[in-house]
Formats: structure tokens, C-alpha cells, sequence
């Protein structure tokens, strides 16, 4: 491997009509690979597979939210391979999957079975890749966030957007919990870490830190948390 290749690739595939930023994460070296959070249009996850020719090993889900757990039965179905994630406080989510399909108009299959439930310091391996999980409450009571200390990058789902945050109307969303979960659980990884959020473009912990409206250091600061 040539020095300057970094040791991952991420591939990112909005999908349904919520434009949500499903992924595709591989070792650059082995390209063993995950599918990140398949909401939907199976069809153009697999195609991009197909297009870097991946050996995709498992299907990682950062929170059942429909837009973003969807399609996970389906892929599972193809590809032959696990469900890692999300953290077992996740399965009221789960369990409305089919409903909130039929709500959204999403193509839902419905309920899954993770073969592996995930909580706070376990580790996901994709190739010879290494992903730390941290269990991240808020926008929904079982999310998780993967974060890859290597290339300081993070995959945080519905947690933290550029310039946003996620919602906490929803039910068993917490607002105080999603606050903890960014400014005690993530930023302390640094300013510099990158990050991929569920929807729309990329940012840093640092930037957010700095500008966000909702957990910047000034909005904390001035009593808006």
C-alpha cells in the first residue's frame, strides 16, 4: 500500500426520499467491506458495490429510524452476511419499522434481528480495520456512532449534523441526552476528527464545537443547552 493511501474508503449513497447518506466503508488494502445504515433503494447500494468489486462482510446500523434501517432485511437477504448494531435499546425503533413505512412512504421489510446488539467501547472490524462504538442516546435511546481512530473519521448517523443537530421530538428522543452524547461522548475525540452525518455534507467535531447553534461552546456558554 502506498503510504499516502489511506487505510479506508467510504463511498456514500443517498438513498430514499429523505436523501439519507447511507455508506459504504472497506479496507482500501483487503477491500473488505460494510454497508452503513441501507434505508433503502437497494439497487444503488449494490451497484456501488459491484462498481469497486468490495467483499462485503457485514451491515452496520447506527439506529432504526425507517430512512435509515429500511432495507437492512433485504441486504441481508442478498448479500448473505450480519447485522452489527445497533445497541439493544434500539428495538422500539425496530419494531416500528413496517409502520413507519407505511408512514413515510418508504419501502420497509420489516423488522430485523441484529446478530450482534452493540454498546458503549465494544470495537466492529471491516477488513483489518478496526471501528470503536459509542453509544450515543438522544435522537433515539439505542444509537450508535462508529468511529475510526486510525484516519479520524466518524460515522454518527442522526447525532450531529453541519450545523444541526438531530431531533428529540420524536418518541423516546431526549434532548438533554443528545447533548450529552455530542459534547461529552464525541467532541472530547478531538476538533479535528471528520465526520459523516446522516444526512447532508461532512464537518468536523471542531467546526461544530466552534459554530453549531445548539452545542457550540458558545451556545452552551450563554445557557442555550
Amino acid at each position: 500500500m502506498s503510504p499516502t493511501t489511506l487505510p479506508i474508503s467510504v463511498a456514500i449513497i443517498p438513498v430514499t426520499a429523505f436523501e439519507q447518506n447511507c455508506s459504504v466503508v472497506w479496507d482500501t488494502d483487503t477491500k473488505d467491506a460494510a454497508v452503513v445504515d441501507p434505508g433503502g433503494d437497494v439497487e444503488k447500494i449494490l451497484a456501488r458495490i459491484e462498481a469497486s468489486h468490495l467483499n462485503v462482510q457485514k451491515i452496520l446500523i447506527t439506529h432504526a429510524h425507517i430512512d435509515h434501517a429500511g432495507a437492512t432485511n433485504r441486504l441481508k437477504e442478498l448479500l448473505h452476511v450480519p447485522i452489527e448494531g445497533p445497541h439493544p435499546d434500539e428495538q422500539f425503533w425496530i419494531d416500528q419499522l413496517a409502520e413507519e413505512g407505511e408512514r413515510y412512504g418508504i419501502k420497509s421489510y420489516g423488522a430485523f434481528l441484529p446478530d450482534r446488539w452493540l454498546h458503549d467501547h465494544d470495537q466492529v472490524t471491516v477488513g483489518n480495520q478496526t471501528f470503536d462504538v459509542i453509544h450515543c442516546p438522544g435522537h433515539t435511546p439505542g444509537h450508535v456512532v462508529f468511529f475510526h481512530e486510525a484516519t479520524r473519521f466518524a460515522i454518527v448517523g442522526d447525532v450531529l449534523f453541519k450545523g444541526s443537530i438531530g431531533r428529540t421530538d420524536f418518541p423516546k428522543g431526549n434532548h438533554a441526552d443528545l447533548i450529552h452524547s455530542i459534547r461529552d461522548k464525541l467532541f472530547p475525540f478531538g476538533d479535528d476528527v471528520r465526520f459523516l452525518p446522516g444526512h447532508g455534507p461532512l464537518s468536523t467535531f471542531g467546526e461544530e464545537r466552534r459554530s453549531n447553534p445548539f452545542v457550540s461552546d458558545r451556545a452552551v456558554n450563554s445557557g442555550s443547552r
